[in-house]
């Protein structure tokens, strides 16, 4: 998943992407609301971690325009501000979650896995994904065939949570890519083939589905 980060305290938001990247999150950050709505056009994000108190305004504010232009991205709130009040004004302004700060960055991890699930993941079925002789584990980061865990690494992982998020939809070439990188990072024209190749060369060729000109999804074939 890729997810957009909006702090302005840069201990906090180091610390933040430091973590969501080891556990496979792909994470942007800015730090202003005018940087925010700069960058919204830009990508797809699956998830928005927005802080309120920033150094040009209330973050409130930019939950319209994310609701008009990324209304499928999920949003969980971090502030300091802890009463009800304010909690619930968040959620009515159209957030999906609301972290208390400080916190604990497995405590964001399972409000990320929670929201996802909202949002379409496993699509009720828990957060494990069963095709065949493949398993997927969205809560443990665990792939197996067979029974037998499946070494992926971060980016294979990453193609992995967001077709497995939601099985039924076919995944754009530009949608997977979105989910692999980040503003700062490199790609050349060939890098998700060959993700894809070594994906299917590890948990069964059958399981990706090749819809030409549309692009990918997995497959509940036998």
């Amino acid at each position: 998943m890729r997810i957009l980060l909006i702090e302005d305290d840069p201990q906090l938001s180091e610390a933040l992407v430091s973590f969501l990247r080891a556990k496979s999150f792909v994470v942007d950050t800015v730090c202003t609301l005018a940087q925010a709505r700069a960058t919204l056009p830009a990508a797809h994000w699956g998830a928005v971690l927005l802080d309120l108190h920033l150094p040009d305004g209330d973050g409130l504010g930019l939950l319209p325009l994310l609701q008009r232009q990324h209304a499928d991205s999920s949003v969980i709130v971090l502030t300091a501000r802890d009463q009800i009040t304010d909690r619930i004004q968040g959620l009515d302004a159209g957030a999906d979650d609301y972290l208390v700060k400080p916190f604990d960055p497995e405590e964001l991890l399972a409000r990320l896995r929670a929201v996802e699930r909202r949002r379409g993941g496993a699509h009720g079925q828990g957060a494990t994904l069963t095709l065949g002789a493949l398993s997927i584990d969205l809560a443990r980061n665990r792939v197996c065939v067979n029974s037998q865990p499946v070494e992926l690494t971060a980016k294979e992982w990453a193609l992995v949570r967001v077709m497995a998020s939601r099985p039924e939809r076919i995944h754009s070439r530009e949608s997977l890519l979105d989910a692999l990188y980040g503003f700062d990072d490199d790609t050349d024209s060939n890098t998700l083939e060959v993700f894809i190749s070594n994906l299917r060369r590890k948990i069964g060729r059958e399981r990706i589905q090749t819809l030409r000109g549309l692009g990918y999804r997995l497959a509940n074939s036998s």
